[in-house]
This record gives structure tokens, sequence and C-alpha cells, in this order.
């Protein structure tokens, strides 16, 4: 008998971790860090509810740090198996675990070196040599390539169209009519999108676990682009600076990207656009390398040797020097910048300096999810805590949801009428309480299929 154990993304948009038991073997789908409220942090300190040592292999949707970025920590527990997943999210993964190792020694030493930590030393999650020696486990492939669990189960990876690289996970077993095939989501991405391709239809699934970011919610209903134009203008009339966290890996490639055109087109002046984000530079280079896996109309821009991701006054700030002079800009002018949700990184330091400056406008695009300093700034809070001080929020804040990578529910919908037959069962995970039972209420209203939304550390058998 099979099985599948929730172990993350339950009553929360973070911390994706599903653990199948399928034959003789246990498998992973997604190791992701939880984040947000600290009751989900604390998590992360956790040891994993099943020893290391067992789990056989870890297939990963995408290379996002709520999917994949308990791998270090799962390693220095005993995991000694391989990890699944594509080129680009490999490539993404060597970025963005590196990254996050170091943001978190980073925060040790500032918390220690500052005082304002409970614990005497503060310490990281992992290190930088974790997050070194986990990657040696990678094992990547193309979309649509079998990787063999056994002699009746194959797996495949096909595009989810959400970041680079993102993938539904497709297992299935047996052959022909009796076959049986379990798909996992990740993060379904949306059609029409500025630089990837559109996720894949799927077919002939037996039991869905589905994603539910946006399970209560439309994006706006203003062209993304109209929205963008506006902030911009509106910031410049300020004469201060544009904020804009963004994660590295999907968003800020997006908005580098429209930025480019929308300068082209003539509907944004030139203003000096300053991308401070090491892994959100490195990143724009590997979707430099990844032409294929875009869009045919990128494909073919690319073809005439067009820079997608290069706005006319691009300025890349690499180093911490580099990083800190950007404080000495009055604007007006653009600092993309990550943690997306304003978790980490160089961000904290341009929110901590322009927060204050009603001048200054500080403008989200993707989602905040609950206990994050982003949603605190959204929800029209007086001050957010940065750096162990309340800083005073005195900046226009703005938020586009068009820019976002997951699918609505007007999508997530559209997507599950292209399935040819209903789900023996569907599992909503990856969203915050109201989204993911609005979604399940929305699925059985709409097509009368069996929904489930699992609590952390639920077992359901399957017949598969």
């Amino acid at each position: 008998m099979t099985a599948i154990t929730f172990y993350g993304a339950t009553g929360t948009v973070t911390g994706s971790r599903h653990l199948l038991d399928i034959g003789s073997k246990q498998i992973l789908i997604d190791c992701g860090l939880f984040q947000g409220r600290k009751q989900n942090r604390l998590k992360n300190w956790e040891k994993f509810p099943v020893p290391a040592g067992m789990i056989d292999s870890v297939f990963l949707t995408h290379a996002h740090l709520d999917h994949s970025g308990y791998l270090p920590k799962l390693q220095r527990e005993g995991f000694n198996g391989k990890i699944h997943a594509t080129h680009a999210t490999g490539e993404l993964c060597e970025i963005l675990l590196k990254d996050s190792a170091h943001i978190q020694e980073e925060d040790a030493r500032w918390a220690n070196k500052k005082k304002f930590t409970r614990h005497a030393p503060a310490l990281p999650l992992y290190t930088t040599l974790d997050a070194e020696a986990v990657l040696s486990r990678f094992r990547t492939v193309h979309y649509g390539d079998e990787i063999q669990l056994d002699d009746n189960t194959r797996v495949k990876f096909r595009d989810a169209g959400h970041i680079l690289g993102s993938s539904f996970v497709d297992i299935k077993r047996g052959h022909n009519d009796e076959a049986r095939k379990i798909l996992f989501s990740g993060d379904l991405g949306r059609p029409d999108r500025p630089v990837l391709r559109d996720p894949t239809q799927i077919y002939n699934v037996d039991y869905l676990i589905l994603e539910s970011t946006y399970g209560n919610r439309r994006h706006g209903a203003n062209p993304s682009d109209d929205e963008l134009v506006r902030v911009v203008m509106e910031s410049i009339d300020r004469g201060g600076m544009l904020v804009i966290p963004a994660f590295a890996v999907g968003r800020t490639q997006t908005l580098l990207y429209t930025i480019r055109r929308l300068e082209e087109e003539g509907r944004l002046p030139v203003l000096p656009v300053f991308i401070d984000s090491p892994m959100g530079i490195a990143t724009t280079e590997v979707f430099g390398q990844h032409i294929t896996d875009l869009n045919l109309k990128n494909r073919r821009l690319a073809l005439e040797h067009k820079d997608l991701f290069q706005p006319k006054n691009l300025r890349v700030c690499r180093t911490r020097d580099e990083s800190k002079s950007i404080n000495n800009e009055k604007g007006p002018g653009i600092i993309i910048s990550s943690s997306g949700m304003a978790t980490g990184g160089r961000i904290l330091h341009h929110l901590e300096h322009r927060l204050p400056g009603m001048q200054n406008t500080v403008l989200f695009i993707g989602y905040q999810a609950e206990g994050t300093r982003g949603r605190t700034i959204m929800e029209g809070k007086s001050t957010v805590k940065i750096h162990g001080r309340q800083i005073p929020i005195n900046a226009a804040i703005e938020s586009i949801t068009g820019y976002s990578g997951h699918a609505d529910y007007e999508e997530i919908l559209a997507w599950l009428m292209g399935f040819n037959r209903p789900p023996e069962r569907i599992f909503i995970v990856h969203g915050e309480p109201d989204a993911s039972q609005a979604l399940a209420d929305k699925i059985r209203n709409q097509f009368h299929w069996k929904v489930t939304v699992p609590e952390y550390g639920q077992r359901f058998d399957l017949n598969f």
C-alpha cells in the first residue's frame, strides 16, 4: 500500500515537504524551509519527523527556498540519497542554497555583533559548507526524461510555468490501462506570462497534490504593466526612490524584462535601475543560459541578440560597498533587491534606510506570507522591526499582484478543466487556511470532485 504524509505546506504557504511511502521506498517531494510566522520558522530547527537516513530520494518541484531550502539540514541529519530536479532547478539551487546559508551566517554574525539575540551566540540553521555538501547529491534531467524508481514505477518532470525549471512531479505506476498516476503541482504557474512557457496541461491523474496560494483571490483586474507605469510615474513625482522587494528567482527577471520593454515602448522614462542581489544577478545569468526554456517570443528575441533582462540604465551591485553606495542616491530611481517577503538579505538595509522618507515608495509584487515583514508593511502598520529596531513607515506603500508566478483560483480551475477524467482525490496544500478551504470549496462546487485539505503530519493511504 502506498501512503502520503504531509510534513509541510499545510495551513501555510511555505515549508513544502510531502513524504510518499511507495513500495519499499520513501520519497520526499520538496524539502523546503518554513517562513513567515515564528511558530512556523521554529519548525526549521526541529528534526525532520522521520529519520533522514530512511529517505531514499528527494524530488524537487523547483528551486525556491520554501521548496528546497531545508536540504542542507536534511543531509546534516543523515540523508544520503539522490536529489532529482531539472537542469535549471539544479543550477538555481546551487545559487539559492549557498546564498541562504550565507545570509543565515551573516544574520547570525550581525545579531551577535549588535546583541539583539536571545541566544548566546546566535547560530545559522546551516552553513555554507553544509549547502555545498548537499549539492553533490543532485541528479538533473530534462523535462520529460524518465527516472525509474523500480521496474514498475517511473517519475517525470513536466513544465509548471512558475519559475525557470519549475515542474510538476508526475509519478506513474503500472502500464497501459492498469497504470495509476500521482501528480504534485509544486507551484502552478500562470498562462501568457512575459518570459516563461505556459504550464503543461496534464491528463489521467488519480491523485493530485495542488497548491492554493491564491485559492481565494484573483489577480488584479487592471493590466500589470499599466499599474507598474502608474507606480513608477508617481514615484518620480515624489522625487524619491522606488524600492521593490523581489524574489531573486523569477520575479527579479520578470521586472527587468518588463522595465526594459516599457522603456523601449516609450511608456517609462529611462531611470537608474539598481539590481542589488547577488543571487538575483547570478540567477539572471542562468536565465540567459536557458533560452530554450523560455516562451517562443523570447526565444525569437534571443535569436536577434536581444538582451532580454537589461534596462538601459541598469546598475548591477555585486559587492557590499556597491550596495551601501545606493544610500547616497536621492532619486528618482528603482532599487530591486531580495528577499521578496523582506525576510532577510540586502532588501532589509534598503527598507531600513528608505521607509522613513515620505518621498520614497515601496512596491510589493508578490505574495506576502503571514508573519513576514512584507505582510506587516502591506497591512498599514506604523512601524516594522528591522535589525532589532522599530523603523517608522512613512513611505508610500503599493502592491501589484499581476506579476505573481502563482495561478489565481480562476486560472487553477481553468487548468483543472483540461483533465480528461476526475482525480480520485485532490489534496490542497501550500496556502493559508482561508485560501486552501476556498479553493477546495470551488473545486467541489465546480466539478463535484473529492477534495481534502490535510493537516500537518496527517497520513493518507492511496490506492496506487
